[in-house]
């Protein structure tokens, strides 16, 4: 097992930081889903008390980084991620995601331990079905309009966003990478799953199109130290309008 390595500052490229008022105690690491940015967690940023800091996470390809190339799988977008976070490892980390963001989040997980003899203080994964659950998806082969279906079937506020021709030519490359990610991620359904050495909690919309209550509670199966499951009221995008009640149960664990 490695110890950590000193690496270069990137995690301001990576990350927009939302420090606490009074001395930072951990640190919560958040993760988008596909076609999502890290304007999504802004409303967390001081929601978790005086001494938590969020790290709403920056993909390429979007936001302060349009300009720079998307990355297409989940090794290199799991890699990068590692590799920006590993500065901010002198305090807890507790690492969140949601749906690509929640396979993102134990790929981050797993690394930090094995490569890095890092432990999380939690893993908390929203809206995803665990590695040894996946189910082929086929959305990016299958052209744009295939992709735009997937949205639009899920929801949340982009899925609006795409209807205007100018936004969406500003939006999609970043979603055809996103889908792309977790296309190749899930090609060939399951996946073998390695435990993570921390605490588990899984979220799921107890309407969510995309994955079952049953589902996401097999996260279970790579949870040996615990797993709790929290289902909500709501579709995919239930952390909207239940934003509240899911800041609040985070807001519980971090403490």
């Amino acid at each position: 097992m490695n110890t950590l390595k000193h690496t270069p500052r990137n995690d301001v490229t990576w990350f927009r930081r939302y420090p606490p008022s009074s001395s930072t105690r951990m640190r919560l690491l958040c993760l988008p889903y596909a076609g999502g940015s890290a304007s999504f967690y802004h409303s967390w940023a001081n929601a978790f008390g005086d001494d938590v800091e969020v790290l709403a996470t920056r993909y390429p390809g979007r936001q302060e980084r349009i300009a720079e190339p998307c990355l297409e799988s989940m090794e290199e977008l799991a890699d990068a991620v590692t590799t920006a976070v590993l500065p901010l490892l002198d305090k807890p980390l507790a690492v969140f995601g949601h749906s690509m963001g929640a396979s993102l989040a134990y790929e981050v997980t797993v690394r930090l331990e094995r490569r890095h003899g890092f432990c999380p203080s939690l893993l908390l994964v929203s809206g995803q079905q665990p590695p040894h659950r996946q189910r082929p998806r086929t959305a990016h082969l299958d052209g744009v309009e295939s992709v735009l279906a997937e949205v639009r079937k899920l929801g949340g506020t982009d899925a609006a966003l795409l209807e205007d021709p100018d936004l969406r030519e500003l939006v999609l490359p970043a979603l055809l990478a996103d889908f792309s990610v977790v296309g190749r991620y899930a090609e060939k359904g399951p996946r073998p799953a390695m435990p993570v050495r921390c605490p588990v909690v899984g979220y799921v919309g107890d309407r969510d199109p995309n994955v079952t209550v049953e589902e996401v509670a097999a996260w279970s199966g790579i949870a040996p130290k615990g797993f709790e499951l929290k289902v909500l009221q709501g579709d995919h995008f239930y952390l909207t309008p239940r934003r509240d009640e899911l800041v609040a149960d985070l807001a519980s664990r971090l403490r």
